[in-house]
């Protein structure tokens, strides 16, 4: 399209096409119904283990906290794509707003990078309680958890 003085001119992009394969419906039906199988086992799984240490006050050490935050955060992760995913398995349109895009994009890479920090700080801790046992309890304090964990979400974000 040209504008008045002759220079080419596009409209900016408000959605994108997701088009996906060309499954028959049957097929996708079966492909929405697994996944969703799949997602809602995933959050009850990682609910359990967050139930888990908050309950049980055994299990407030620095190991079953960052495992507890772990959990908290993979529910965000598959919960930033899935539902999209499942909601286009259903779709006729198959689109994605330049806004719904873009916000999809943020929280699954700023999760994925807190993914990432919290698994650094998982194996700091066990490599403390392996290696330096005795200094352990005296380094590893549930405060200074608790502040990494803070630091990964953070960082993450």
């Amino acid at each position: 399209m040209k504008n008045p003085e002759g220079n080419n001119h596009s409209d900016p992009v408000s959605e994108f096409i997701l088009p996906g394969f060309p499954y028959i419906w049957e097929v996708q039906i079966f492909l929405f119904s697994l996944f969703s199988v799949i997602y809602v086992l995933t959050l009850t799984g990682n609910l359990c283990i967050i139930c888990a240490v908050w309950w049980d006050h055994h299990l407030h050490t620095p190991m079953y906290i960052l495992l507890a935050n772990f959990s908290f955060l993979e529910m965000w992760y598959v919960t930033s794509t899935v539902p999209n995913m499942l909601a286009n398995f259903l779709s006729e349109t198959k689109t994605i707003s330049f806004s719904g895009c873009f916000l999809q994009f943020y929280f699954f890479f700023s999760t994925g990078g807190t993914e990432t920090f919290f698994l650094s700080a998982m194996a700091f801790d066990r490599y403390l309680a392996i290696c330096r046992p005795l200094h352990y309890p005296t380094v590893m304090t549930v405060q200074r958890c608790i502040r990494m964990g803070a630091c990964c979400w953070l960082c993450g974000f």
